[in-house]
């Protein structure tokens, strides 16, 4: 698994501007830098929920701008597991039925969801709470959940957008080393936003985004070089 961004530029009201950046099979990399500097838009420009208007996006040897909506849509399914801060579980149902709703929909289907989905919870250290719902669980077991639904397609990318930041320290803790050992043990890529510099030190290396975004319309001789 080969994940590559070129020099990619967004048009909003800001220009997200980014040197060469590799990611290798196995490889753990924090994301780090201000708020507002890109680390989000870096996880979403892998994930195809945003397009660069100019440069590449290449995961596993494709060009994303290549790829029209439902080409993303399968890359999604097929390479990227994602967990974010806020969990974004459904709250009518059990934590079993979360994780098997999101292998329905990905590419990775499988002819037994429910069976991938209760083994994905019971390696995250949920096997007795199967059948909870968001609302009997704690906000650790909640991202636990998330990470589960990440795993179970089996993607080789993980995009972990600050899932610690809204847990306690402790839970924090415990939630990063079980997506540390995870992507370690399955030799998944995992590229993980975090404000944590106690966290990012334990990664492969860091990416720092400061200075990616500058508004629109300066000036080519007024942006400072990132390469």
């Amino acid at each position: 698994m080969q994940l590559h961004l070129g020099r990619a530029d967004h048009a909003s009201s800001l220009r997200f501007r980014l040197p060469a950046f590799d990611a290798a099979a196995g490889e753990t990399v924090a994301i780090t830098g201000p708020s507002g500097c890109g680390k989000s838009t870096l996880l979403n420009l892998v994930a195809g929920l945003r397009r660069a208007d100019e440069g590449e996006v290449t995961v596993a040897g494709t060009d994303l701008a290549t790829l029209g909506t439902a080409g993303l849509d399968r890359h999604r399914g097929a390479h990227c597991g994602m967990v974010f801060q806020t969990f974004q579980l459904l709250a009518p149902f059990t934590a079993i039925e979360n994780v098997a709703i999101g292998l329905r929909f990905g590419a990775r289907t499988s002819s037994h969801p429910r069976v991938r989905a209760g083994d994905a919870l019971r390696r995250v250290g949920l096997g007795d709470r199967l059948h909870a719902r968001p609302d009997q669980l704690s906000v650790g077991e909640r991202q636990r959940i998330a990470i589960a639904r990440a795993i179970a397609g089996e993607a080789p990318v993980l995009l972990a957008d600050e899932p610690t930041g809204s847990l306690d320290p402790t839970t924090g803790r415990e939630v990063f080393s079980l997506l540390r050992d995870v992507a370690a043990e399955d030799d998944r890529t995992l590229l993980m936003v975090t404000h944590d510099p106690a966290l990012a030190a334990q990664l492969t290396r860091t990416f720092d985004c400061s200075d990616l975004v500058r508004p629109i319309g300066i000036s080519p001789t007024e942006e400072v070089s990132t390469t």
